[in-house]
């Protein structure tokens, strides 16, 4: 994959919608962000700090999520089984966006 668009167009609309939506929020918090694909995903930089996205059947992987602990309690819910660092955001339910905005604020401050 060369970049992100063609990342995101791979997928059902309404799963392109979600990624979209996601990939927004790097850039309204960060309008200088670095955008790449990277491990086959779009990634986001800023310093040495840096965020991924993946799409897969029944959820939106975000990576890698760890050491914030002013939004602990309000992470458990999307934590994947069996990890440390990354969150589920399943497509059923309603996308998070206030929460991962404030992941991006947090991460890359």
């Amino acid at each position: 994959m060369r970049d992100v668009d063609n990342y995101i167009l791979q997928f059902e609309p309404e799963v392109q919608s979600r990624l979209t939506a996601i990939r927004q929020l790097f850039f309204e918090v960060f309008p200088e962000i670095e955008e790449s694909i990277s491990y086959n995903m779009p990634a986001y930089k800023v310093g040495n700090q840096q965020l991924y996205f993946a799409a897969y059947k029944n959820h939106i992987g975000f990576y890698p999520i760890k050491e914030l602990p002013e939004i602990e309690n309000q992470l458990k819910d999307y934590k994947a089984i069996g990890t440390k660092d990354t969150l589920h955001f399943l497509h059923n339910k309603p996308l998070p966006v206030n929460l991962i905005k404030r992941i991006i604020e947090l991460k890359f401050n």
